[in-house]
């Protein structure tokens, strides 16, 4: 009995020991209210380089410039709501000057074509009748001149009269002016010198430029004026806003604007207003106010929505404030920063506050001194060199 009982406390003993001593489960196998050890976070990141060294090559080859800080008085600015335009002077519909059916088309919307490409074919039968009558009326031209020319001589040795060589002359000059007028007749149809089928018509691109839209199919029959396509040259656009009453007499002509779009918010389009129109709009009594713009990156397009932002000559009264190029601000890391060019020629990375904005400019609330040099020219040529060292960095 006594051999039992110690055998029995034996094993109980045995069993809480197992127990206390088990390991702990994993930190996703713990059962709820069990606390887990403490997370310990990852070292910091390191800051980004805030010295960028160039050599003297480089610089120039980025054509990097700086200019000085200075204080400035920002105009005021008033928002005009509008749009993308085409300028009607660099925009083309395609059509056929006369009925016909069209045999082959060349282009495609969005497709960039030049001055002068084939676009598409149109079977004209009366073109050949038209070709025809230019080359005879040609010939009988060249005929009735080299007789003009045989009783010039006759005339000359005394032996034709010369009313007969009068008359011979005037037949000449007008069977000429009869091929020429034939001449031009073809040309205003859109023919060239080319070497093309008697009933052919060529249409070409009047200049340079993108297809926004294509109404041709093979086969179809057209009649004449019908629009078959569209090219327009995008290098120069117009931005179209609406200036509301009230604010049309701070407006004027020549003033300079900033265009932001809202496909682009952080970039912006720099022009001056070229036109304030002349007719109110009687639902919306606006007036139109057409500003001339670059189309840089090819990133305008016809139809894009944004507001223009147009200089006011209301700065009186106004404190001056530091202020820097729009050109010399970027963003590194989220931040909006600049770059300072020191005299040895070395460029540092300032991360600046920013104020109030103007056409090109902007206030600088902190972050610059009076007088430092900022970069305002060859900017991603530093940022790059900033990025570049991280990334190398991070490899290391």
């Amino acid at each position: 009995m006594n051999r039992v009982l110690v055998f029995l406390l034996f094993s109980l003993v045995t069993a809480c020991e197992q127990r206390h001593s088990a390991p702990e489960p994993p930190r996703e196998q713990q059962a709820p209210g069990v606390s887990a050890p403490e997370h310990v976070d990852e070292p910091a990141h390191e800051a980004l380089p805030k010295l960028v060294r160039l050599s003297a090559q480089v610089i120039a080859d980025a054509q990097i410039r700086a200019v000085p800080v200075a204080r400035e008085v920002l105009p005021s600015t008033l928002a005009l709501p509008g749009e993308i335009a085409a300028d009607p002077d660099k925009s083309a519909r395609l059509s056929s000057p006369i009925p016909g059916r069209i045999e082959s088309v060349r282009f495609q919307e969005g497709d960039n074509v030049k001055q002068g490409a084939l676009l598409a074919t149109i079977v004209v039968p009366d073109l050949g009748k038209l070709r025809a009558d230019q080359a005879s009326a040609k010939a009988r031209a060249a005929a009735a001149r080299s007789n003009a020319e045989r009783l010039k001589q006759l005339l000359e040795q005394r032996l034709t009269a010369e009313q007969t060589y009068r008359d011979a002359l005037a037949q000449a000059e007008a069977l000429e002016l009869e091929a020429q007028a034939a001449g031009q007749h073809l040309q205003a149809l859109g023919l060239t010198q080319e070497r093309a089928k008697p009933s052919q018509l060529s249409l070409r691109a009047p200049f340079a430029g993108v297809v926004v839209s294509r109404n041709a199919v093979i086969g179809q029959p057209v009649v004449a004026d019908e629009v078959l396509g569209e090219i327009i040259d995008l290098t120069e656009v117009w931005f179209l806003g609406r200036v509301f009453e009230k604010d049309l007499g701070r407006l004027e002509q020549h003033a300079s604007a900033e265009v932001q779009l809202n496909a682009y918010p952080r970039e912006r389009f720099e022009g001056a207003v070229e036109y304030i129109g002349q007719r109110v709009d009687p639902v919306a009594r606006t007036v139109t106010a057409r500003i001339r713009l670059k189309n840089r990156n090819d990133h305008l397009r016809v139809g894009l929505f944004g507001n223009a932002y147009v200089a006011l000559d209301e700065a009186a009264g106004r404190e001056p404030t530091l202020v820097v190029p729009r050109s010399a601000l970027t963003e590194v890391g989220r931040k909006q920063v600049v770059f300072v060019q020191h005299p040895d020629g070395d460029f540092e990375l300032h991360e600046v506050e920013l104020g109030r904005a103007a056409t090109g400019k902007v206030e600088v609330v902190s972050g610059l001194r009076e007088g430092e040099r900022v970069v305002d020219q060859g900017v991603f040529t530093l940022k790059s060199a900033v990025l570049k060292s991280t990334f190398a960095e991070e490899e290391e």
